[in-house]
């Protein structure tokens, strides 16, 4: 049995759930007793009972990992993808209540955990760009605000796959001859095995190509955009999208005058250099630069900062 009561911060998304566990005790939020890893953690689209699975699945591996036998923790925090709503978080809190994962339970979107990982005051702007899109923000009145997140069909804008969608349609309008030569097109059909560009059709149609998998196809546009003009313009784009999307939580929240922290996480923003550069020089601009950016590759560790918070009520409690 651990000596000190346990808090357990997860991050459930659309691929795999984190489960940590760490100590009451630790003010520095660095400290991890255990670690736990699952399947899809998002109610939404992975179904409630199959999220539920997979929280519970990533808790007994972090308390496993850990040797120590499971029992209620003193705290939770759950961020999840597809639960930002009031009626996912009641339901999946009520359930582990009833399951007796935790004493007290708190459940939120994944964008809180990120800000809170960066943000001590859990106050600024979280930005998630991979295979979507995502701005989230908090003042210090405790004023919450978003802005994208609206999915591949009405948004997700500066995403993977929006970059991987435009690549595409630069690569049929140059086959046709009605958009500029790129290199994009040949290094598409070189990815999926496409002989000609017309045989690119079958590829990307495939009853097995997933979202997941056409959005990893943002890469070939990054691969060449230091000499192809359309892929630099496709960048270009996608920066300016997600500069749009925090400064109008900066003007929504007040932020940019006080200055805030902008926390960035996801695939994209966090491996593309030249795209986080030039999101941050559009925000320097037009008068919306962060005080602080800090990458945040690990937003389970914001979900045990707020789990710690239920517990010491160091900060005022924040709104879901």
């Amino acid at each position: 049995m651990s000596p000190t009561p346990l808090i357990l911060g997860i991050d459930g998304g659309g691929t795999k759930t984190i489960a940590w566990l760490a100590p009451l005790d630790d003010d520095t939020n660095i400290v991890v007793l255990g670690r736990g890893l699952a399947g899809p953690g998002n109610p939404r689209s992975a179904g409630f009972e199959i999220a539920q699975q997979n929280i519970a699945a990533a808790t007994a591996a972090a308390f496993a990992d850990a040797h120590l036998l499971q029992i209620p923790v003193a705290a939770a925090c759950f961020g999840l993808a597809g639960a930002g709503r009031e009626i996912e978080q009641q339901r999946i809190a009520a359930w582990a209540l009833q399951k007796g994962i935790a004493k007290t339970v708190r459940v939120t979107g994944d964008a809180e955990p990120i800000l809170a990982a960066a943000a001590p005051d859990n106050c600024g702007i979280a930005l998630i760009c991979g295979t979507g899109s995502l701005a989230w923000g908090r003042n210090s009145a405790g004023q919450i605000a978003r802005a994208g997140g609206w999915g591949y069909l009405m948004g997700d804008e500066g995403s993977a796959y929006a970059i991987a969608r435009a690549g595409l349609t630069a690569a049929a309008r140059a086959a046709d001859g009605r958009g500029p030569a790129t290199e994009i097109l040949a290094h598409l059909q070189r990815e999926l095995g496409a002989k000609t560009p017309e045989a690119l059709i079958d590829r990307i149609y495939a009853p097995e190509v997933t979202r997941d998998r056409l959005a990893s196809l943002a890469k070939l546009v990054f691969d060449v955009s230091g000499s192809d003009s359309v892929a630099n313009e496709i960048v270009a784009v996608a920066a300016s999208d997600l500069a749009r999307m925090v400064a109008t939580l900066c003007e929504r929240l007040s932020l940019q005058c006080a200055g805030y922290t902008l926390a960035l996480t996801g695939s994209v923003v966090l491996n593309q250099e030249a795209l986080r550069e030039q999101l941050l020089q559009r925000l320097i601009t037009n008068g919306f630069g962060p005080s602080t950016t800090c990458l945040v590759a690990e937003p389970v560790r914001g979900a045990i900062a707020l789990a710690r918070g239920l517990c010491y009520r160091t900060t005022r409690p924040t709104p879901n």
